[in-house]
């Protein structure tokens, strides 16, 4: 997590610094922190649940049971403790063409594919490999999602049973207007204002349940008038039950959900790694992402099972429970269950719960979440860095975290490629027998044509060296590189050494096929140059 992000963390939340290395001593008053910050983002995950099933075009109840599912799940065996996880618009804006084209019983089908498919990027460690996310990337990630946060809130300001008034943001529905607004947009700002001033009041209770409880009996007690979680659905229901997903087990409905599962699964897994990464950074703890990999595999495999829609990890609810100083897996449990309590016996009351305490908390979020450090790095930072940030913002927005972060992989990664193709070039020392090139620079792919050109062939004397002493040989483009060098000395009548060769490089050129070791102790090599062979040799690399 950035600097600003933390400066912002400890403003709004001052328990997010507590409990960093090791293991956590759940003493009394840690008991009470986590059953407090559990009951909180229970209370924060109902609007979501209910917003995402209805963009993805199901019943309310199918959210939250996959808030309550994976949710639960993920606190049990998840990769970190304190990161929470249920139903996500990330998800949501894929599986609707799915539902709208083929049906809520494919979609159970494609969540518990989805589910397999991360257990097995789980077993097969592939959790890793988000190390590979650059800064500027996780930079941009933040920022986007916490503008996606926010622009997820504007639906709450809309008239409630009005056109995508349940959580789509800024399109369609009809806005509230005069005194209803105004009224909105104060008990917002109330619950944004208790929040910053209770931590210097009292931290006994998480401040954004005191901002919730103090304005939701302010609403009730006055009876205002107000958008409540009631009028977004009913979340009256029962226990899940298990049940088949009711498709035809045919190849046809394999090709159907198998695209949908893939996608799914790439961004549950992306979005759930990123929250990790900065869930790890806020709590000082590492690992575990090959876990959290098989956590939310077998969360979604269970979820599909009993009528979820699935899910993946939330960073908004997971900002709200580390922030409220949540170490440990008791508080997702309590999470879980506390919305699961919600649904079967409680909901007629958080049903009278106003839409604007909810709002004010996420608000928050979205201040304590966003890198607000990074508007002014933009400057300082290379060019490159700066453009990646922002792309994965905007892209973050505009289409999907998954698509952004690929993106910013890969820009980062054709940046890096070219900043390192520059950089090789040789320095010479000649004498009348002999002349040494001492190449400095990686070779690899990128700088192969400049290597190339390193070489005065012609005029070279019968000898010529190439130390390798500052350089690795990285990859085949390499090999060829240095074949086709030694490919032009042979032409010539000359002979073509290679010093300095470290470990790793000299087993590459070995296996292919290009080296001649005279002996082992004399750190140089010869070139083996076979025009008959050479391709099958390069073939077979």
């Amino acid at each position: 997590m950035t600097s600003g992000a933390k400066s912002g963390i400890a403003r709004f939340f001052p328990n997010a610094g507590q409990a960093a290395e090791g293991r956590v001593k759940l003493t009394v008053q840690q008991w009470r922190i986590e059953i407090l910050a559990g009951i909180t983002v229970a209370l924060a995950l109902v609007p979501e649940a209910v917003a995402f099933a209805f963009v993805a075009g199901v019943h309310p109840l199918v959210g939250l049971y996959a808030a309550f599912l994976v949710g639960l799940i993920t606190a049990l065996v998840g990769g970190r403790p304190g990161m929470i996880s249920g139903a996500t618009g990330a998800l949501a804006v894929v599986m609707v063409a799915l539902v709208a084209q083929h049906g809520v019983e494919y979609l159970f089908a494609t969540v518990v594919l989805m589910g397999i498919l991360q257990i097995i990027a789980g077993a097969l460690r592939w959790g890793k490999f988000i190390r590979l996310v650059p800064h500027p990337v996780m930079l941009g990630f933040v920022n986007g999602l916490a503008i996606v946060i926010f622009l997820a809130q504007l639906g709450q300001f809309k008239v409630p049973g009005s056109a995508e008034a349940s959580g789509h943001g800024m399109s369609g529905g009809q806005w509230l207007a005069g005194g209803p607004m105004m009224l909105m947009l104060g008990l917002t700002a109330l619950t944004m204002a208790i929040i910053w001033v209770m931590p210097r009041i009292s931290r006994v209770v998480p401040a954004p349940l005191v901002g919730i409880v103090v304005v939701a009996a302010i609403v009730i007690g006055f009876g205002l008038d107000v958008p409540r979680v009631g009028d977004m659905a009913s979340i009256q229901g029962g226990l899940p039950s298990f049940h088949v997903p009711l498709v035809p087990l045919t190849w046809e409905t394999f090709e159907i959900i198998l695209p949908y599962s893939m996608i799914l699964a790439a961004i549950g897994l992306i979005e759930s790694l990123l929250t990790l990464n900065l869930v790890g950074e806020m709590t000082g703890r590492r690992g575990g992402a090959s876990q959290e990999c098989m956590a939310q595999g077998a969360s979604n495999v269970v979820t599909g099972f009993f009528g979820g829609m699935g899910g993946c990890a939330m960073i908004g609810q997971s900002m709200i429970n580390v922030k409220s100083g949540a170490r440990t897996r008791i508080s997702g449990i309590v999470a879980s269950l506390c919305l699961l309590a919600f649904i079967v016996w409680a909901s007629a009351l958080i049903e009278l719960i106003p839409l604007a305490a909810l709002v004010g908390v996420m608000f928050m979020v979205v201040i304590g979440t966003f890198a607000w450090n990074s508007l002014t790095i933009l400057r300082r930072v290379p060019l490159t860095d700066a453009f990646v940030i922002i792309l994965v913002t905007v892209v973050t927005v505009l289409e999907d975290l998954a698509v952004a972060v690929v993106v910013g992989v890969i820009v980062s990664a054709l940046a890096y490629a070219w900043n390192n193709a520059r950089r090789i070039h040789a320095d010479t020392d000649t004498t009348e027998t002999e002349k040494v090139y001492r190449i400095q620079g990686p070779l690899f792919f990128g700088s192969a044509e400049g290597f190339n050109e390193l070489f005065d062939v012609a005029n070279d004397p019968l000898s010529v060296t190439v130390d390798f002493a500052d350089s690795r040989v990285v990859d085949q483009s390499a090999l060829q590189a240095i074949e086709a060098v030694a490919s032009k000395y042979a032409a010539e009548g000359k002979r073509l050494q290679l010093r300095h060769l470290s470990p790793d490089c000299h087993r590459l050129l070995t296996k292919a096929g290009h080296l001649v070791v005279a002996d082992d102790s004399d750190p140089d090599y010869g070139v083996a140059v076979d025009y008959g062979v050479r391709t099958g040799i390069l073939g077979s690399h």
